[in-house]
């Protein structure tokens, strides 16, 4: 198991290094998030969607002060840190494996003025390199799919949440009806893009995140947002094509657009969702 885990995670570094990669985020998120966006019309723009989806998730916390230390899980170009730190003054602490996100990571946090609120740290969250009970919050979006671990994930953020803590992260999954193997052929194009046997599911977080220790505070599914979100991808990779093959490998774009229908189609057939997903660890808040 360690060695598969941790193939996983060579692969998911290699992959968001690649240059093609790199810019293809760049440029079609904005270079700030990486993740599902909540989207008022299905044509909104990715990046506005993707903010909103940020918004909403520090919503649902109570309490975020000056004083609440938040761990980001796979935090990409570390836009929800810069969001808690400006909007909250929380002090956050990115673990990430890619060596060009975090780079432009910490320059946007200098550019914001925030590197003192911010923390770069390259690692991966199947080892979180941090003591028992250090974070109020342990967040993530959309990174947990790529784990070859995920159970992993979630006791290694458990361990690291204080008493009172929240476990707050999102997902694209597949949902608890996937049991044939109809169903999994058909995810087949899907588990080979992430290089892993399948996705998780919200009976399998409830489950691993109730192992931890863990209570569950609210599942909000929003199978709608999935497919809103990789369909307006496409839409955007396939109108602007001309432009963005000037940064972004052809091959890589017709990769991306054939790969991004294989969500759209399993969401409208039932067999993906996505979830803002909300544990947490019981005992006293400091």
């Amino acid at each position: 198991m360690a060695n598969d885990y941790r193939a996983a995670a060579r692969t998911a570094e290699d992959y968001y290094d690649s240059p093609d990669a790199d810019a293809f985020y760049e440029a079609v998120w904005g270079g700030e998030d990486i993740h599902v966006g909540l989207y008022e019309t299905p044509d909104e723009s990715i990046k506005d969607a993707s903010a909103r989806t940020v918004r909403d998730m520090a919503g649902r916390l109570p309490d975020l002060t000056p004083e609440t230390g938040v761990l980001d899980l796979g935090a990409g170009y570390g836009g929800a840190a810069r969001y808690l730190a400006r909007t909250h003054g929380c002090h956050v602490t990115c673990l990430n494996l890619s060596g060009k996100e975090n780079a432009r990571n910490r320059v946007l946090n200098e550019a914001q003025g925030l590197v003192d609120k911010i923390e770069v740290v390259h690692g991966s969250f199947e080892d979180i390199p941090f003591e028992d009970g250090l974070f109020d919050v342990v967040w993530s979006q959309d990174a947990i799919l790529h784990s070859g671990a995920r159970s992993r994930v979630i006791g290694e953020a458990a361990r690291v949440l204080r008493p009172g803590g929240h476990l707050i992260f999102t997902d694209p999954m597949q949902t608890d009806t996937v049991e044939t193997e109809a169903d999994r052929q058909a995810l087949q194009p899907i588990y080979e893009r992430i290089h892993l046997p399948d996705l998780g599911s919200i009976s399998f977080y409830r489950e691993v995140a109730k192992q931890a220790g863990l209570e569950e505070v609210a599942i909000d599914a929003r199978p709608d947002q999935l497919r809103n979100h990789y369909n307006q991808v496409r839409t955007v990779l396939t109108e602007e094509r001309e432009t963005l093959s000037r940064r972004i490998s052809p091959d890589y774009i017709d990769r991306m657009i054939a790969g991004l229908k294989h969500w759209v189609d399993g969401a409208d057939a039932g067999r993906l969702t996505w979830a803002i997903m909300q544990f947490k660890k019981p005992g006293q808040v400091r």
